[in-house]
């Protein structure tokens, strides 16, 4: 640009500011949608910061008798620790499933407890969960599908709804009785709220993805990033 020009543009913006506030009125969307593009590309650069820095620090997940949703041996493994009353734990379960659509038998999920209320509905359903999976895992992750889809129902019903959800899977219901009390169901929520704490869990939804970490609900743009960068292992990734 020419100096004078430059200068005099300065001059004139000094001398009446309200040009550059009445401008950027008039392209609110477009200052916002720029706004936006520059807050999510600093997000993801910091992202891949952090998961870089995972990637450096393998994690120990005790995964034994566990319910794997899709191929024990697949190249990503999600782990979840998830709350079945959780509104963005509901939201990010989405995800998992757009993911594991996209990526097929490449990408597993375990699904870990972490309840608010350990007594409330959120633990209940827990409780239920691991001991339908004692029966039938399939029917177990059946059972995930609609805690997250009638979250609603549950936050309301409480057992009673998740009973009835159970009974319609088939579900040996007086076996599940003596099972959900069971110590082995207590143990696994144990050993759940233990790895949660060595982790630093701080809230739900919280995800290992392999080795890097994903909390909240993450869009799915970025939660696909971190599935990308397990599966390549890029360890030096800019």
């Amino acid at each position: 640009m020419d100096p004078a020009l430059a200068a005099a543009l300065e001059t004139l913006l000094r001398e009446r500011p309200e040009l550059v506030l009445d401008v950027l009125r008039r392209n609110s969307e477009a200052v916002l949608d720029i706004a936006q593009q520059g807050s999510n590309l600093r997000r993801k650069h910091n992202l891949e910061v952090q998961w870089r820095k995972d990637m450096q620090a393998p994690k120990s997940i005790k995964l034994e008798g566990r319910p794997v949703r899709g191929k024990s041996d697949a190249k990503v493994r999600i782990v979840a620790f998830s709350d079945f009353t959780c509104h963005f734990c509901e939201q990010a379960s989405k995800n998992v499933d757009a993911l594991r659509k996209t990526y097929g038998d490449d990408v597993s999920l375990v699904f870990k407890h972490l309840p608010l209320d350990e007594k409330g509905p959120g633990g209940i359903a827990s409780a239920y969960f691991i001991a339908i999976a004692q029966q039938d895992e399939g029917k177990a992750w059946e059972f995930h599908d609609l805690m997250f889809a009638n979250r609603d129902r549950l936050l309301a019903e409480g057992e009673p709804f998740i009973k009835e959800s159970a009974q319609k899977l088939g579900v040996d219901m007086k076996r599940l009785g003596k099972d959900v009390r069971s110590k082995k169901v207590t143990d696994i929520m144990a050993e759940d709220q233990k790895e949660a704490q060595k982790l630093g869990v701080e809230g739900t939804p919280y995800f290992l993805v392999n080795d890097l970490v994903v909390r909240g609900a993450l869009p799915l743009d970025l939660f696909r990033d971190a599935v990308e960068m397990a599966a390549s292992g890029k360890k030096n990734a800019q």
